[in-house]
C-alpha cells in the first residue's frame, strides 16, 4: 500500500530516496505539478502543506481555478463482452450503467476496508 497524506482535499504521495536520504512526493490526481520534499516526516508534511498553499495562492493571483482531483468522473475500459453483459444486467435491473458501476465499486470497497 502506498503511503499517502491529505491536505485541503489534495492527496500527496510519500516516497523515500535512500541515495539522497530524502523524503519526497507529489500531489496525485491532477495535471498541475505540485511537488515537495523533506529530510524527515515532519519536514515532508510541512513542505506538502506549504506547496499546496503556494499552489492555491498562485491560482488566486492568476485568477485561475485550482485543479481539483477526483471530480467523480472517470473512464473504465473493459472487454466488449463484459460491457455487453454489464449493460444487459443494468437494464434488467432498471438501473443505469453508471449506477451499476458505482454500486459495484461501493460494494467492493465495503468488503475491502
Amino acid at each position: 500500500m502506498k503511503n499517502l497524506m491529505e491536505y485541503k482535499g489534495y492527496i500527496g504521495s510519500v516516497e523515500f530516496s535512500p541515495e539522497d536520504e530524502l523524503f519526497f512526493g507529489k500531489v496525485q490526481g491532477i495535471r498541475d505539478l505540485i511537488s515537495y520534499e523533506g529530510v524527515d516526516a515532519a519536514g515532508l508534511i510541512s513542505d506538502f502543506h506549504g506547496a499546496v498553499d503556494d499552489y492555491l495562492a498562485l491560482c488566486a493571483e492568476e485568477g485561475k481555478e485550482p485543479e481539483k482531483a477526483y471530480k467523480g468522473s472517470f473512464n473504465v475500459r473493459v472487454t466488449p463482452e463484459l460491457h455487453k453483459k454489464v449493460a444487459i444486467y443494468a437494464m434488467e435491473h432498471d438501473m443505469s450503467l453508471n449506477s451499476f458501476v458505482e454500486h459495484s465499486i461501493e460494494k467492493e470497497l465495503a468488503t475491502a476496508m
